[in-house]
């Protein structure tokens, strides 16, 4: 029998309610008891302004690096299962306030557009919430279809991402 490999994957984490710092290490201590999974490393914080139209807090964000053993779909089912653990709810409003959302950035160098599961997330060429700490943590990931994770932070605006002291 011949062993899994470990496949790396980025996992974004958002929170914007109920003590966001807090919630963002409650998640990253949840993604470290994932069987099958490795945490490897965590961006810093970073407040970031609301996505979207609804007025609410600023957002606390970070990415978190993994090594899996988990196919995709098994491992966004348990970023999912982290999420309802932690009493997420379906937001009232498409990019509402959230207690906990934790986004399957990539994984490995899967490509995939499915019901409920596309690799590498979409929109996180546009996103500089999400590409300022996953290029802090992995400047040189190539994403797949998309560039490489430096190059794709170079080309938005990150001007209103503000690293948090910790």
């Amino acid at each position: 029998m011949s062993a899994q490999a470990w496949i790396p994957a980025y996992v974004g984490l958002g929170s914007n309610l109920d003590d966001p710092r807090a919630r963002i290490a409650e998640a990253c201590a949840s993604l470290a008891g994932l069987p099958g999974c490795r945490f490897v490393l965590r961006s810093s914080l970073y407040r970031t302004p609301p996505f979207g139209p609804v007025a609410q807090p600023d957002f606390v964000n970070a990415v978190a690096a993994l090594l899996t053993q988990l196919p995709p779909h098994e491992l966004l089912a348990s970023l999912k299962q982290i999420e309802t653990r932690m009493g997420r709810t379906a937001p009232i409003v498409r990019w509402g306030p959230r207690r906990i959302d934790l986004d399957l950035l990539a994984y490995g160098d899967v490509t995939l557009e499915e019901a409920g599961l596309t690799l590498p997330h979409p929109g996180i060429a546009e996103r500089a919430f999400v590409l300022v700490p996953l290029a802090e943590i992995a400047p040189d990931l190539l994403v797949p279809r998309v560039g490489r994770a430096s190059r794709l932070l170079g080309r938005v605006d990150s001007s209103a991402v503000v690293r948090l002291d910790e």
